[in-house]
């Protein structure tokens, strides 16, 4: 090989390498200067009231963000109800039984569209197929929204999580006699079953703090209220509302929910992360 070229290859690879090691840095300094305005603002918010009571008047001091709360639970927990299973059966569906499927063609087709498709649209495809016919906000309907959400990231990642399983151990159960939808639930799913619930994280992280879909579906409660079908209060909703007011009682409890979203998150991925390394060092 020429010198020359062998050197050039060289200085470029150490000038890509000390660029993406800026730009690495330069996007964890930014993260971390995001995190400690964030933690600094929130904290200052934190009380026992933000956990016990309704959001606040306008202008008034006080007050909390039970509702918001509640209501972001609520809708984040049936959302989860059912983009869980609808998610995972369709992966394993892709991943087992639709390499030459028409159907399998036209569901990976949709998903990247979902995937790729800005959350208010979504919202306002909801908001078009209920909202509008039953004319009145609901919980249930910014379930609907979330759900959509979250199904493609699940079937993705439980998908690309199966296919990294070994054939051999495909084979294996096979050999043994068991029946193919079998091996798919009982062998290939319990395999990938660490990738499979990192999937369904990252899908409990991107909708606990969407906003846009909720706008058009759920709207928001200033009242405490755990009726699905009525206008339901949320934590982005509210943090949005919140800290786009005058009043600084208000911004005060959007850092505080900002920083609950964020703690809420962290929490789930740190518990979830520290389970599965045990039961697989076991």
């Amino acid at each position: 090989m020429d010198k020359n070229l062998y050197r050039r290859r060289i200085l470029m690879n150490r000038i890509g390498i000390t660029l993406s090691m800026l730009a690495m840095c330069l996007g964890l300094f930014v993260m971390l200067w995001i995190l400690a305005v964030l933690f600094n603002n929130g904290f200052q918010a934190l009380d026992f009231n933000m956990f016990f009571k309704s959001t606040p008047a306008p202008g008034t001091e006080g007050g909390g963000l039970a509702n918001a709360i509640v209501g972001s639970l609520l809708m984040v927990g049936f959302a989860t109800l059912v983009s869980t299973p609808i998610g995972i059966l369709a992966g394993i569906y892709l991943a087992e039984y639709g390499d030459t499927s028409k159907t399998a063609e036209i569901t990976r087709f949709m998903t990247d569209i979902m995937l790729s498709a800005p959350s208010i649209v979504l919202g306002l495809f909801v908001y078009a197929i209920l909202v509008a016919q039953v004319k009145h906000f609901s919980g249930w309907a910014g379930t609907i929204a979330l759900s959509l959400i979250a199904i493609p990231v699940v079937l993705r990642t439980t998908e690309n999580m199966l296919r990294l399983v070994p054939g051999s151990l495909r084979e294996a159960a096979f050999a043994l006699g068991a029946p193919r939808w079998k091996v798919a639930t009982m062998v290939t799913l319990r395999a990938a079953k660490s990738g499979v619930v990192t999937g369904l994280l990252l899908a409990l992280a991107r909708i606990s703090g969407e906003t846009a879909p909720l706008l058009f579906t759920a709207l928001n409660n200033q009242f405490f209220s755990m009726n699905m079908n009525e206008p339901m209060s949320n934590l982005p909703v509210v943090i949005f509302q919140f800290a786009l007011s005058p009043y600084d009682n208000w911004i005060r409890l959007a850092w505080g929910g900002a920083l609950l979203i964020t703690l809420a998150v962290l929490v789930l991925n740190i518990l979830a992360r520290v389970y599965f390394r045990e039961k697989v060092s076991s």
